[in-house]
């Protein structure tokens, strides 16, 4: 399943290095500095005092690269670890160690407190997705810490870890669309084997790492910060981690934001239909842009149509013969759709996509296959995030619904007919979870949060991966007074960083003066 914005720093260096010098390799000698378990009371967690240190470079499952730069000012990013229950329901026993980094506020004399961040996923690195982005939220700093954490089974929370890398690259270069009954057997006996990689590696931990147990990490992480009530920016699947955080905690809630907000209302076929019709959208906006440059563009085609038969055509000739691509590494059909859909996630991607197909109708799959690696977190040196294997471990772990290959297959016609580029992908995607190890927790999350202060919900109408109806169904799931709603017509995933200096007003006025916008204002 597409990813979040977790991803978007990491795509754009791994496009800009393959446009400038190709790719090569690289060594990755982080550790994965994860403390190991313990037991202790709830109240010893709740009074816990976190050891603020400069922190590492990133470990091999946040992606690796340097240990963040310093902002602005010369404040050095911090890290540490909070110490959570395995089990929430049974606090006292068994912990974990959930690893955290903040950057300091500019004006301590106006400190409001902490900024709690989530880039989404699930199973986007908190520590390495915050310095990414650290320049786009200077404002907020100017009178909150900003803080963010690796969920657990993320990063360096005790990451879930699936497979090898050497296994992942054969993984990855599968037929996610089968065609006839020996590729559906191939399919399943792979994810099979994914699934029972991730039982082995996690163990105890693998029923644990559910978003319902994050969000009550939050609250811990909140007293443990010092803060009476929770400042939260939640984006992507960040929105649904905030969403139950609401519900759980509706009192504790501070100035909260959601932007590019999951439609809490949606199981795991209406989410996987609508990211279908939201990828077409953005597809069908990237070729009417194509087309209205007529000549500039370097696709084929008069007419929206006629662009996306061509990329259609593209995918078809991958699924019979893939193409040269980086290395001895070639591009699948498989992996070209994936590196269209990671493109689409922003309009800044739109010309390295209209390259990249130009290129593989050419024969040269390498710019498609780099955007791909960036939503499977694939490094230059062939090492694996585990950004992937924490997102199955997730998802599978909070949804109930199990779909067979058989099942899968019988929804293709809908699928189909919401997109005839995406389609398939998707639809087949529903079989993800079929022989995951462990039973889920629901079909939708519980977002209701009567009590709750008022929360700011962004949505975007030109979303792909979140389509912009989930504003409207999250402000709604939580309850009357409580989403405030805020639309900008724009591209891409997510508002606050698409440009817009309206959206990004209304929710910097909300955060640091606590005046929320009228709901239903309209952001251009």
């Amino acid at each position: 399943m597409p990813i979040s914005t977790a991803q978007r720093a990491a795509l754009l260096t791994a496009i800009t290095v393959l446009l400038a010098a190709g790719c090569s390799d690289g060594d990755d000698d982080a550790a994965d500095p994860v403390a190991p378990t313990g037991t202790t009371g709830l109240s010893s967690l709740t009074s816990q005092k976190l050891a603020w240190a400069p922190c590492p470079p990133p470990s091999a499952a946040e992606g690796g690269g340097p240990a963040p730069s310093p902002l602005p000012g010369n404040t050095a990013w911090e890290c540490s670890f909070l110490q959570a229950p395995l089990d929430w329901s049974v606090p006292e026993g068994e912990t974990i160690e959930l690893a955290l980094i903040r950057a300091r506020a500019r004006d301590a004399s106006r400190r409001i407190g902490s900024l709690v961040f989530n880039f989404g996923g699930p199973g986007g690195s908190g520590i390495t997705a915050l310095p990414g982005f650290a320049a786009d939220y200077e404002t907020l700093r100017s009178r909150y810490d900003l803080v963010s954490f690796d969920p657990r089974g993320v990063g360096r929370s005790d990451p879930v870890e699936c497979a090898t890398d050497k296994e992942l690259d054969a993984y990855y270069a599968l037929d996610f669309t089968p065609d006839d009954l020996a590729e559906e057997r191939t399919l399943s006996d792979a994810q099979k084997r994914y699934a029972e990689g991730c039982e082995r590696d996690a163990g105890a931990a693998l029923p644990h790492v559910g978003t319902e147990n994050a969000a009550r990490d939050m609250d811990l992480m909140r007293q443990v910060l010092g803060d009476e009530k929770l400042s939260y920016f939640g984006i992507s699947y960040g929105t649904e981690l905030g969403g139950v955080y609401a519900h759980l905690f509706p009192k504790n809630v501070g100035r909260a934001v959601f932007d590019a907000v999951v439609d809490p209302d949606a199981g795991v076929e209406e989410g996987a239909l609508g990211q279908a019709k939201g990828f077409q959208l953005a597809l069908d906006n990237f070729a009417r842009d194509c087309v209205d440059r007529g000549d500039e563009c370097a696709l084929p085609g008069s007419t929206v149509a006629e662009v996306e038969a061509g990329i259609n055509d593209l995918l078809a000739a991958l699924d019979e013969e893939p193409i040269p691509g980086i290395g001895n590494r070639k591009l699948t059909q498989t992996q070209a759709t994936n590196g269209i859909a990671q493109a689409l996630y922003s309009k800044e991607f739109w010309p390295y996509l209209e390259q990249g197909l130009d290129a593989a109708d050419g024969g040269d799959g390498a710019l498609l296959l780099s955007l791909s690696d960036a939503m499977n977190g694939r490094g230059e040196d062939g090492s694996y995030s585990n950004i992937q294997a924490a997102n199955a471990a997730i998802n599978c772990v909070d949804f109930k619904e199990r779909y067979t290959l058989g099942q899968a297959k019988e929804r293709l016609p809908q699928f189909r007919e919401a997109s005839p580029v995406f389609g398939d992908f998707m639809g087949w995607s529903l079989a993800s979870c079929s022989q995951w190890p462990v039973p889920g927790a629901w079909e939708h999350p519980d977002v209701s949060a009567a009590g709750s202060a008022p929360i700011l919900v962004v949505g975007n109408t030109g979303d792909p991966a979140t389509p912009y109806e989930g504003a409207r169904a999250m402000v709604n799931a939580l309850g009357e007074g409580v989403g405030v709603e805020l639309t900008y017509e724009g591209e891409g995933h997510g508002a606050y960083n698409g440009g817009s200096a309206c959206v990004k007003k209304a929710v910097d006025t909300y955060l640091l003066e606590g005046k929320a916008p009228a709901s239903g204002t309209v952001c251009k």
